[in-house]
């Protein structure tokens, strides 16, 4: 059957890398796919947004699964659009979508369905929001409600960082309409972690766990991006912790959203803190996560269409269980100078095929081809995948892969996976 993949960047090149690996799958397309991507996806010519088109694709192209990658058009409703059509697709439609789309909704079904996260308020008045946070104990964090692809979260550590970015967001307009509304929650210590589940419905079954490098420096320092890096498993949570959090934070959701007649067929990603308290909830995405998805999928063995299929058509997934690779993998991500406010384009990129050579997998997050060239087209550029016997040994493979590539700008951190060498003593 031809899969259709909504979205051409590095989570999606993932998601078509591992689909193509199925004997089920006769052809791939997708919409806008970079430079590499499109050695196994087919541009349907059209953007991840024209939901028209798509659905139009879909349906005279007879086309057998479409999987969606990022949130955007989740919530623009590309999902009940190609359901209306009798198209099989996994990705929430927009009702559900809202759980990504609106912070503010967000917490009121995690209130409603008794699941814990930070403290918390929501304001549309930019006065109000100043107010508040001259009441409140800093470090906190100010969230815009909307879509921010990543960005609109800001731990201010000062009430002078508060009040600028609630500025930014509600007055500059840094975010658009997504900054009109904000959350404003109390900071919280701990670890944070990627709990991605694949649902059908109220049933659930989880990927491997992986953790984000949300920082643009070392050290976890510098601004928020969309991630710099990724890996799995993240030993923060394990199989204990893991079938917790999937009773405390995935399972209420679920359930309250069909208490209130919206379905889930998808991925629900839930951002994690793990405190000395237990988990909280940080946020909620309704997509595969960027980039953990190219350190997750890398490790899943056997073939995951016929698994996707099923959630497609609501099949219930209780009983089902999924197969991980032992090896950890690491993603490095390598950004474009400027990087995440103003990143360059159109440097030209060396040494791809040297990176392989290595042993990695390349995925494109944002590259395009300018004649016999492939050059940046984004602000996270490539995520370098490797895997090995234990963490450092990925580590140290991926980035042999990051050192063997090269463009104008380019920006990366050295210390992807940290947290996991930290807790894992050194071989003798």
């Amino acid at each position: 059957m031809k899969v259709l993949v909504i979205g051409g960047g590095g989570r999606e090149h993932a998601i078509a890398w591992k689909t193509a690996q199925s004997p089920l799958v006769t052809s791939i397309h997708a919409t806008s796919p970079g430079a590499g991507m499109d050695e196994i996806a087919l541009d349907i010519g059209c953007s991840a947004m024209d939901v028209d088109a798509i659905v139009e694709f879909a349906r005279t192209e007879d086309v057998g699964l479409v999987i969606v990658g990022p949130e955007a058009p989740l919530v623009a409703g590309v999902s009940d659009a190609l359901r209306e059509v009798g198209v099989l697709v996994v990705g929430p439609g927009a009702a559900a979508a809202r759980l990504e789309g609106s912070k503010a909704w967000a917490k009121e079904i995690m209130n409603r369905a008794g699941v814990p996260t930070a403290g918390h308020a929501t304001f549309t008045e930019m006065d109000a929001a100043l107010e508040y946070v001259s009441t409140q104990s800093h470090p906190i964090v100010v969230k815009a409600s909307g879509l921010a692809a990543g960005k609109g979260v800001v731990i201010a550590m000062t009430l002078a960082e508060s009040q600028e970015a609630i500025h930014e967001m509600m007055e500059a307009g840094r975010f658009g309409a997504a900054g009109a509304c904000v959350v404003i929650e109390e900071f919280l210590v701990g670890e944070e972690v990627s709990l991605i589940a694949l649902c059908s419905g109220t049933s659930a079954i989880p990927l491997a766990s992986s953790q984000d490098h949300k920082r643009l420096g070392d050290g976890d320092q510098g601004p928020n991006t969309g991630g710099m890096g990724a890996y799995s498993p993240a030993p923060v949570l394990d199989d204990a912790a893991m079938d917790a959090a999937m009773e405390s934070v995935i399972q209420p959701i679920l359930e309250t959203l069909a208490a209130d007649g919206i379905g889930f067929q998808g991925f629900l990603y839930a951002g994690l803190m793990m405190t000395a308290d237990g988990p909280r909830v940080l946020e909620y995405n309704v997509r595969l996560g960027d980039p953990e998805t190219q350190a997750i999928l890398p490790r899943y063995q056997g073939d995951w269409v016929p698994l996707l299929l099923d959630v497609a058509k609501g099949t219930s997934l209780e009983g089902r269980e999924l197969n991980w690779d032992d090896r950890a993998a690491v993603c490095v991500v390598m950004a474009a100078g400027g990087y995440p406010r103003t990143p360059r384009k159109g440097d030209r990129i060396q040494g791809l095929d040297a990176a392989a050579s290595e042993g990695c997998v390349v995925f494109h997050a944002g590259t395009r081809r300018t004649g016999d060239a492939i050059c940046t087209g984004g602000g996270r550029v490539l995520g370098v995948t490797a895997w090995g016997p234990s963490h450092a040994e990925a580590v140290a493979k991926a980035y042999r892969g990051v050192d063997a590539i090269s463009f104008e700008g380019m920006q990366f951190r050295r210390d992807i996976a940290f947290r996991a060498l930290k807790r894992t003593p050194p071989q003798d």
